[in-house]
């Protein structure tokens, strides 16, 4: 009988949400424009972020909208998270992988696969945050008995490196292509 190396449930990997950010400046009609098309995107609904500091120099006050943002979860933000990927051709900076997930950016919405110009938003990029969990990390979050997870248990940014590339099928960029 041959002996398989038993694996662990509970250091499985899995995408706990993505979130889509833009932002759109101080004005309102840009934060309008990043709001439709976040809404195109994910079908969910979208948030307008606010400033929370005044800047001066920047024309910023307190509870001015500045931008746009969604956040998915389940099995819609992984199959958006593939169209996503498709848009950087699957190459990410291995500076982009931290703990519990990774992040990139799209320069323009056309990239995306299926989705078309629209001229009442021009061109805009998006900014992508993928977190990732395993089980059991709901310890931290619960409201009852909150608790401290072990340091095994964290997701390092090398863990999530291994991870994309495994499932995901990302390839990380030379650092010749980091700096163009």
């Amino acid at each position: 009988m041959k002996t398989e190396k038993m694996k662990n449930p509970m250091r499985e990997i899995k995408i706990d949400k993505i979130t889509l950010n833009i932002g759109a400046g101080v004005e309102a009609e840009n934060v309008d424009k990043a709001m439709a098309l976040l809404k195109t995107l994910s079908g969910a609904k979208v948030v307008k972020t606010l400033c929370s500091k005044r800047i001066a120099t920047w024309k910023l006050r307190p509870g001015l909208p500045i931008g746009a943002m969604v956040t998915i979860r389940g099995k819609k933000a992984e199959t958006l998270l593939k169209q996503l990927l498709q848009a950087v051709s699957f190459e990410i900076k291995p500076t982009s992988f931290m703990e519990n997930g990774f992040s990139f950016g799209i320069k323009e919405y056309i990239d995306i696969a299926g989705v078309k110009y629209d001229p009442k938003i021009g061109i805009i990029g998006l900014d992508v945050a993928v977190s990732l969990k395993r089980p059991g990390f709901r310890v931290k979050t619960r409201k009852l008995k909150k608790s401290k997870l072990g340091f095994g248990h964290h997701i390092t940014a090398q863990d999530a490196q291994v991870w994309a590339q495994e499932k995901l099928g990302i390839k990380l960029k030379a650092a010749e292509e980091e700096r163009l």
